[in-house]
């Protein structure tokens, strides 16, 4: 995920949990609602100043914009996490062999396998 779409998503975070609308943190930052919810969306860049005033208004400090748990989005979703967590259990040439088992899965044409029909082949 793209910088600005993590910094976004964390200044939403922390305006949700105060319970504050983008307008309400607009006017306490001397910005617009517009511009929040595009930060909030990764859609523009933010310039230091403006996170300094967004994070004073938001009771906070301008690095917790920047605490990111790399794995945050992969537990966000199921199956993904549950592979990586199998994974995590297996040695180092077992997960090179899941590896090149769904690298071909994924990307060969002529298997007839596709990632919405994993069944189509026995057709």
């Amino acid at each position: 995920m793209e910088t600005t779409k993590l910094i976004g998503a964390k200044i939403r975070q922390f305006r949700t949990l105060r319970g504050i609308t983008q307008e309400q943190l607009a006017e306490a930052s001397d910005s617009t609602g517009s511009y929040i919810g595009k930060l909030e969306r990764g859609e523009v860049n933010v310039q230091i100043k403006t996170l300094e005033k967004i994070a004073e208004a938001l009771e906070t400090n301008v690095f917790a914009f920047f605490d990111f748990n790399p794995y945050e989005e992969l537990r966000s979703q199921p199956w993904i996490w549950e592979c990586v967590h199998l994974l995590s259990k297996q040695n180092e040439a077992d997960q090179n062999k899941a590896y090149r088992i769904l690298k071909e899965l994924f990307t060969s044409s002529e298997s007839g396998l596709t990632a919405s029909n994993p069944d189509k082949s026995s057709e």
